[in-house]
């Protein structure tokens, strides 16, 4: 009989090679086919399975034995205590980013309309989160993937956002002339040939929303240099980046004559955003 603990500990004990959390990763699977909460794992573990589950836990598994990313699997992945729909079209939201989020939350004023750009936007995180605990303020949000923007477009409307409005572009030049507050980005960073592309789940995340030329600074560039022409007087722009990119991206900025310029830290003490305001 295949009762709910011992088919976890079985399937935990196939994961150990490919993930970390081989046993969070077992009951996620299993919760999916069963479509119930990790709650019922815990309250019914002598519980028999039945056949037609067991046979599709044990083909999500093999998914995740191959290294498929648990987020591609279930479709979904949290990103700011908020569910978001992923797919192998945008890249998996990452707590590295919620500095940006943070960043972001601090220049924007509560009380006021301001104007707020997203280039890259991927599934939206970042728009959208922006656009929900900042209700007055009004946002674009970019990417030239049209399926990338499927997924965020379906996100804002699964969190009844509609202070968003979405354009396919490469970076800035397609977007309808404005002047913004704040420009943030998580844009292409890594370099084309870093070893970390044939590790973990970023060998199944889409190569362009992860890579970048000039040893992955080179949308960066793209981004510092044409934002200037976007920002209002005193506007700021925000861009995440590799934990080795700090100097280089603080060097940029201050070529392009930004002011204020400053990397923060993200929860791992690695350098992962630089700010810089247009005076």
């Amino acid at each position: 009989m295949h009762i709910i603990k011992s088919v976890l500990t079985e399937a935990a004990g196939t994961l150990t090679s490919v993930s970390d959390s081989a046993l969070l990763d077992a009951e996620i699977l299993l919760c999916l086919v069963l479509k119930q909460p990790r709650s019922h794992l815990r309250a019914w573990p002598d519980k028999p399975l039945q056949p037609e589950h067991l046979a599709a836990f044990r083909a999500l598994i093999e998914q995740r034995q191959q290294g498929t990313p648990i987020a591609y699997i279930t479709g979904n992945r949290e990103f700011w205590s908020r569910d978001f729909q992923v797919s192998p079209d945008v890249l998996i939201p990452r707590p590295d980013t919620e500095l940006l989020i943070e960043l972001s939350l601090k220049l924007i004023p509560t009380d006021e309309p301001t104007r707020i750009l997203d280039l890259g936007t991927g599934s939206g995180i970042i728009a959208i989160t922006l656009a929900a605990e900042r209700p007055q303020a009004q946002l674009c949000a970019t990417d030239f993937s049209l399926a990338a923007l499927r997924i965020a477009r379906l996100n804002a409307d699964k969190h009844q956002i509609n202070n968003i409005q979405f354009y396919q572009s490469d970076w800035l030049a397609d977007i309808p002339a404005a002047k913004f507050n704040l420009i943030a980005s998580n844009p292409p960073y890594i370099a084309e040939d870093d070893n970390h592309l044939q590790q973990g789940d970023v060998r199944f995340e889409p190569q362009t929303a992860l890579c970048a030329a000039e040893q992955g600074l080179a949308d960066i560039r793209i981004i510092a240099d044409t934002a200037r022409n976007y920002l209002e007087p005193c506007g700021h722009l925000l861009i995440e980046h590799g934990y080795n990119q700090q100097q280089q991206v603080q060097a940029l900025f201050r070529d392009l004559h930004y002011d204020k310029v400053q990397t923060y830290a993200d929860l791992s003490g690695q350098p992962r955003v630089t700010y810089g305001q247009w005076i």
